[in-house]
């Protein structure tokens, strides 16, 4: 039998399967087609009738590294099948499982762009264990996200009337790509974000590729709120990135509210996260600090996982998602 887990970073929701755990690994086609059927919110496993448990953004696959430094790898497949160059909140869980592998508190991870620096945190709550992770590479140049006819090489802090009236705008890769959008929640949400978020990952002149888009409100000094329509997947609860990646454009564009080396409070759909970012003579990176939540423990036969058949799983839940959920009820920024 093989062993599953059902997991959570601020209700970013994935399963966890460790590919050295199987006789014979899974194929990348075997992947994507477990991926999306294992996330899927009306066939898939765990699918039931509560908003927590309902579906999944992905699947996280773990595998051995051969990077030197690197205690394993992870793999990003979406819930439609693609591949993620990066997850932050997923990041924080498989570090996690790592970390209760081997014993160790402190290690890289291999990603598919780069190899990034994670640690155990003090948890953020009794029973909310808490993972720090680095979020880097970071870059603003067109051809990186990609995008075009959009008047610039680089999109930092500017209107762009085409995607909303009254928001200002910034792209960035951090590796994958994203749009933050800054402004008044209220006039921003729900449909502005669902609405441009779908446009821009269908067919369209200016992000070929698609593009994660976020839409961020200044709460106060140090404080934000972030929520991100998910290339991909749609809207989610949180995304790492995008939470870090609004970090970044909120220091560049309002340093009289946001620091550098300083501790940002980002608050979310699904909870809440810490961010720092870095400067080095303008290359950036993030420490993206939250819960790596476990919910559920599943156990499968391996031969079911190759046939992508879940019929025989045996599912065991954890008590942590009441802890996680009384965090959740303390946070005190209006929206909970």
């Amino acid at each position: 039998m093989v062993q599953l887990l059902k997991v959570h970073g601020s209700q970013n929701k994935f399963f966890i399967l460790d590919q050295t755990q199987l006789t014979h690994k899974l194929s990348s086609q075997e992947r994507v087609a477990l991926a999306k059927h294992i996330t899927d919110s009306n066939d898939g496993l765990l699918h039931g009738a509560d908003g927590l448990l309902h579906g999944a953004d992905g699947l996280l696959v773990i595998d051995d590294s051969d990077h030197d430094g690197a205690l394993g790898s992870m793999e990003v497949i979406n819930t439609d099948g693609s591949i993620a160059s990066m997850c932050g909140n997923g990041l924080r869980t498989v570090s996690r499982y790592l970390a209760e592998k081997t014993g160790q508190d402190a290690f890289k991870v291999a990603t598919q762009d780069s190899d990034l620096a994670v640690h155990k945190e003090t948890d953020l709550a009794a029973g909310v264990p808490t993972f720090s992770v680095e979020i880097s590479p970071v870059t603003f140049n067109k051809e990186s996200l990609p995008f075009d006819h959009l008047g610039a090489d680089q999109i930092i802090d500017q209107p762009i009337p085409e995607f909303g009236v009254g928001v200002r705008f910034t792209a960035l890769a951090v590796p994958n790509p994203h749009l933050i959008g800054f402004g008044n929640f209220k006039t921003m949400k729900p449909d502005g974000l669902k609405v441009l978020g779908t446009m821009l990952n269908q067919r369209n002149p200016y992000f070929p590729d698609g593009v994660n888009v976020s839409f961020a409100e200044i709460q106060g000094p140090d404080t934000l709120f972030v929520q991100t329509f998910e290339r991909g997947v749609g809207l989610t609860n949180a995304c790492g990135t995008g939470m870090s990646a609004a970090s970044i454009a909120f220091c560049l564009n309002r340093p009289e509210l946001a620091e550098f080396e300083k501790t940002i409070t980002v608050y979310n759909p699904g909870g809440m996260v810490k961010t720092r970012v870095h400067n080095n003579d303008g290359e950036y990176t993030v420490d993206l600090i939250g819960n790596a939540t476990f919910t559920h423990e599943i156990e499968i036969p391996e031969a079911d996982l190759h046939a992508n058949d879940l019929t025989r799983a045996s599912v065991t839940a954890t008590d942590e998602q009441d802890a996680y959920d009384e965090f959740v009820g303390s946070l005190d920024n209006g929206r909970f």
